[in-house]
């Protein structure tokens, strides 16, 4: 058999156990969990094999063999404890059984899996077949809106064109405070072994160097770990490169060259504790922290500030983010005035609305640049492409593609973005790149970057309207995204 038939083959197999549990109702995120947990204990069992023969810290009471070896009722519980114990162990290990449960009551089914997997000589398949297995896998699971991953799942295409504006170079440290599943890590690593010729050193940063990140959640932190790890990031028996620690608790230690990210949606950072009646409470959470410009429970905007503070001082960013922090008056405004004086914002893309598949969010990408601190604003001009203004996307019949943001790739000029040409002017009203200077926005209302110059075709235009399924997508869009707006005037006023 050839390897592409042996690629195949396999794919088709995961897919198709997949499918087989799903019957017996076990969702993608479960099924993911069980795929982690099993083939993370495979691969460290043929690394402790030659040519190999690594030690990976893995007792033999819960390795690999020990699950081949039993069935039924006796496999089930033995499975259980294996979960639980390497739960305890310290490093990557650790992280990936942390709180790790058994997803499948059906010990035959559970046999078959860890059957399955023993097929497959796992270290020995291309990084790109893992990989493109596994991020598969991630992608059905965020479009399950059952299980909530979609909030975790930033549309890959908006992802790559992203690192290809940024260009990250060799041997520099990237950093992602709200990591999720690990999209923008992984981008960024195809793109450098992509573009550059790397040598053994420069190799050797890349895979435990260079990614750095926060995921909170235990569950989204082990599939961020495991799809790390099967495209070559990471050792099996080395150090959690994904912090579980809440990014925004305290000022950074330590600073990076670059910074990608898609911070969770949803305004007001919150924490739960039980009052003295043992009833669950929540209260807003504030960040009262001495590098901040200001002190707000707006998650977004604790962000932006954060993103600012690890960056070095010759460090970029690109990050998403709502509207809101555009607009928003109060904290708002004062991070977009400190954000315009301290960094150059250069850039930012307006994303259309059903490219998520959290219903009516309204994103933007921020592209700003370190500098040390200086008397004037390092923020001279900032461009805009418009890509909201007669776009309609949704996540499945019309995803976003990355040929889509290619226009927007070509303007930006990652190779000298000094070189950039307006593609808008008085007589041309349809050209969606254009620029503002820091006087022309510092003069608006509350510093507002929330900025449009395109007529919306759909209020003038009767004769060619969006095919109904698009429109009536786009009025829901509009609906979800005014009803968010209410519930946090609501959530204010109380």
């Amino acid at each position: 058999m050839t390897t592409d038939n042996q690629t195949s083959s396999l794919i088709s197999k995961v897919w198709s156990f997949c499918n087989t549990l799903r019957d017996d109702g076990v969702g993608y995120d479960a099924y993911l969990e069980q795929l982690t947990y099993l083939i993370f204990l495979k691969m460290a069992d043929e690394y402790g094999r030659p040519p190999h023969n690594r030690d990976v810290g893995i007792p033999s009471d819960y390795n690999w063999q020990s699950l081949r070896t039993k069935r039924g009722a006796e496999l089930e519980v033995h499975y259980i404890t294996l979960l639980r114990e390497l739960g305890k162990r310290p490093g990557m290990l650790g992280q990936i059984f942390t709180k790790a449960q058994n997803k499948i009551q059906d010990p035959a089914r559970l046999y078959s899996l860890i059957t399955m997997i023993d097929e497959t000589e796992w270290v020995l398949l291309g990084t790109d077949v893992k990989g493109d297995i596994y991020e598969g896998l991630l992608e059905k699971n965020a479009e399950d809106t059952k299980s909530g991953a979609g909030q975790y799942f930033t549309p890959r295409a908006l992802i790559k064109a992203m690192v290809a504006c940024m260009r990250p170079e060799p041997g520099k440290t990237i950093a992602d405070p709200s990591c999720g599943t690990g999209g923008f890590f992984l981008a960024a690593y195809d793109f450098l072994v992509t573009n550059y010729r790397l040598d053994r050193p420069q190799k050797e940063f890349l895979k435990t160097g260079t990614f750095f990140g926060n995921e909170i959640v235990s569950n989204t932190r082990r599939l961020c770990l495991m799809n790390m790890f099967l495209h070559n990031i990471g050792e099996i028996d080395g150090v959690s490169p994904i912090a579980s620690t809440d990014s925004l608790i305290s000022e950074p230690s330590v600073t990076y060259d670059y910074v990608l990210a898609n911070p969770p949606f949803g305004k007001k950072s919150s924490m739960t504790f039980t009052n003295e009646k043992g009833e669950q409470q929540k209260e807003d959470l504030t960040y009262n922290r001495q590098d901040f410009w200001a002190t707000t429970s707006n998650k977004q905007l604790n962000f932006v500030q954060h993103i600012r503070a690890t960056l070095k001082k010759t460090g970029k960013a690109a990050v998403v983010v709502p509207d809101n922090v555009l607009f928003e008056g109060g904290a708002g405004e004062t991070v977009r005035k400190a954000l315009l004086k301290s960094t150059d914002l250069h850039t930012i893309l307006r994303l259309p609305t059903g490219i998520f598949y959290a219903q009516g969010v309204k994103a933007n990408v921020l592209f700003f640049d370190n500098h040390p601190a200086s008397p004037h604003p390092w923020t001279r001009d900032i461009w805009y492409y418009d890509y909201r203004t007669n776009i309609h996307h949704t996540p499945k019949k019309k995803p976003m593609r990355l040929a889509d943001l290619q226009p927007f790739i070509d303007c930006y000029h990652p190779e000298n973005r000094h070189k950039r040409t307006e593609t808008w002017n008085a007589e041309n009203e349809d050209g969606r790149w254009r620029k503002y200077s820091y006087d022309q926005v510092i003069a608006r209302d509350k510093t507002s970057l929330d900025i449009f110059w395109l007529r919306d075709q759909s209020l003038t235009d009767l004769d060619n309207l969006p095919e109904p399924d698009e429109l009536a997508a786009s009025i829901i869009e509009n609906l979800e995204a005014g009803l968010a707006s209410f519930r946090a005037v609501a959530a204010a006023l109380e």
